[in-house]
């Protein structure tokens, strides 16, 4: 008897890119090695979308379509082409219009993509109506998602293989059209138990030949077990990657996978061991420069009790390196139990694992519940549609209180599209006003990745990737940086100073040769003033007040982003702003005084 053919999906360069690198990998590094997976067999790959789409932008000054285009040439006409969407914020920041999410299927089929995979992490199915009606009107396939995860112990409500089955009947009622069906668990966390009977519940319920697939994570460990669950059940497709980005926060290696199966009735997408082996070794020469996290090679036991994502999880943890924090990631992970079980148990997947991961760093940070992510707020009022079970009653006050917002049930549709600033006209506005030129792919852009997006089609994208010969070039230069004349830069002008060690008299001269004044520290309070401190590490992204202003209790001052939050730093009590102590793009550290108030 033939065996069972199993449709493999490659995400080495989507999801285990985002798993492990939080999506920081140059494409002309990782090029050779798409070259290598089509050599060895490979014919479908997830290649772009999700937060992959945005890290681009944000940290590699790179064009995501130029890079699909790219991939694309390289794979050739035939091979299915995979992204991933969230229903009705597509590939962006926040909720987005009809006419945005219209445009992002359209684009994404300019630009090469066969499939798109399309979720919501409520499970609303309200939200992938109308993004699934435009995927399939742009011709693309559609796959149409249910996403799972465990709940913690103690909490119910959700995520039941019965639960599932309500979500199921919703699409298959809806009358979205769709290509294929997966059940996506980015977290890792549903035990192989649940996926069996899911899949089973599901292969019951659906039309004859309709092609079911699961995606998992190894971030708990479970990964195999799952799979091989749902190959028991009858699935007809799995993800899988390629080491070095595989197990720990991706999905498991295409090797272990076929291992695992070896001497049974399936065959994983007629892949040879020989030659997935070839192909790993070039991916891995490819990154060998690449800084890999510890934490995103590893299992952990404690996620099923919080549940993170794994390509939330090392995204995360960047940022914390970034910002000097890595060290409160344990107490965060902790708090995420209280945040999902109050939160009303949406999917932990993007953009909900984020919220969640911001409202646990808020509650460990500032304090339980003293301060709302945003997200998080928006999230348990309604804004982003009907979670699986009612948030916590307090919770909604709390945020309703904070954000100045009222709760609603009104369709996330009919809101973004009354939302004049999720509209073409104020983005194709916004592109004439910075002098950029106004195509489909630059209003997506602008409109996906807002102000980021703007910096980098003005050509002032940041570039932050962690590669292991730069760091020892940073240590190196810091190291060896002793006694001497150095010339610095500070605000714009040039300084020649002398560095010597103990307590030498140095002396701090313009570069034209005329002496300086030592530059002031920042005024700090005194008397009755009050210092106004930085409660997040992260960067100035604007200020709001000037010194002389006079402001009301609750004002705000300036706003900080972190963490890929807008931060509002608001005045105590009333008075006037003696002294601003940082610009626009400054990095502050926790509890570092940013302004002071008389």
């Amino acid at each position: 008897m033939a065996k069972k053919y199993i449709d493999v999906m490659d995400t080495t360069f989507r999801d285990g890119f985002q798993s492990v690198f939080g999506g920081r990998v140059l494409m002309d590094d990782f090029f050779p090695a798409v070259e290598a997976a089509k050599i060895a067999g490979i014919n479908h790959f997830e290649f772009g979308g999700g937060a992959r789409f945005q890290s681009l932008y944000f940290y590699l000054r790179e064009d995501a379509f130029e890079m699909m285009d790219k991939f694309r040439k390289i794979v050739g006409p035939d091979a299915n082409l995979q992204t991933l969407a969230r229903g009705v914020n597509t590939v962006m920041l926040d909720t987005g219009s009809k006419e945005l999410i219209d445009l992002h299927a359209k684009m994404f089929k300019k630009h090469g993509t066969t499939t798109i995979r399309n979720f919501d992490a409520l499970n609303d199915v309200e939200n992938l109506k109308y993004s699934g009606e435009r995927i399939a009107h742009h011709g693309l396939k559609h796959e149409v998602v249910v996403t799972m995860m465990d709940l913690p112990p103690g909490c119910h409500g959700a995520h039941t293989t019965e639960f599932y089955e309500k979500t199921l009947r919703e699409i298959l009622d809806s009358g979205i059209p769709y290509h294929s069906i997966c059940f996506k668990d980015a977290s890792g966390t549903s035990n192989p138990q649940k996926v069996f009977d899911t899949i089973k519940m599901a292969r019951r319920l659906v039309p004859e030949g309709t092609h079911l697939r699961l995606h998992t994570h190894e971030t708990a460990g479970v990964s195999v077990s799952a799979y091989m669950a749902a190959l028991e059940a009858g699935v007809d497709g799995i993800d899988m990657a390629a080491a070095p980005v595989s197990g720990g926060t991706s999905q498991p290696d295409i090797l272990t996978m076929l291992h695992a199966t070896k001497g049974m009735d399936y065959d994983l997408g007629g892949l040879e061991i020989s030659k997935i082996l070839t192909y790993e070794k070039e991916l891995q020469y490819c990154l060998s420069d690449y800084f890999m996290p510890p934490e995103a090679t590893m299992v952990s036991p404690i996620i099923p009790f919080s549940p993170m994502p794994g390509g939330a999880l090392t995204a995360n943890t960047q940022m914390m390196r970034d910002n000097d924090i890595l060290d409160k990631f344990p107490e965060v992970i902790a708090a995420m139990t209280e945040v999902v079980e109050k939160g009303g148990y949406g999917t932990s997947v993007t953009p909900v694992s984020q919220f969640y991961f911001q409202q646990a760093l808020n509650n460990v940070m500032q304090g339980p519940w003293q301060a709302i992510a945003p997200g998080y707020g928006k999230m348990v009022l309604g804004y982003f549609g009907k979670t699986p079970v009612a948030p916590d009653p307090e919770v909604v006050r709390i945020a309703s209180e904070k954000l100045g917002l009222e709760p609603t049930t009104e369709k996330v549709l009919d809101l973004t599209d009354a939302d004049e600033s999720k509209s073409l006209a104020t983005w194709i506005k916004r592109l004439k006003e910075e002098d950029i030129e106004i195509t489909e792919e630059n209003i997506f852009i602008a409109a996906a990745c807002q102000d980021k997006g703007i910096e980098f089609l003005k050509g002032k994208g940041e570039l932050n990737v962690r590669k292991i010969s730069q760091m020892k070039k940073d240590c190196e230069g810091s190291s060896n940086m002793g006694s001497g004349n150095y010339t610095v830069v500070v605000d714009g002008q040039k300084f020649s100073v002398q560095v010597a060690e103990g307590d030498a008299n140095i002396q701090v001269t313009a570069v034209d040769g005329e002496s300086v004044a030592p530059v002031k520290a920042p005024p700090a309070a005194s008397g009755n003033e009050v210092s106004i401190k930085a409660l997040l590490p992260g960067s100035v992204w604007k200020i709001v007040a000037n010194p002389g202003q006079s402001v009301s209790e609750g004002d705000v001052i300036l706003i900080l982003e972190s963490m890929k939050m807008e931060i509002d730093v608001i005045a105590p009590r009333g008075g006037v702003i003696k002294s601003i102590n940082v610009a626009t793009n400054d990095k502050v550290v926790e509890g570092q005084v940013v302004a002071v108030l008389g």
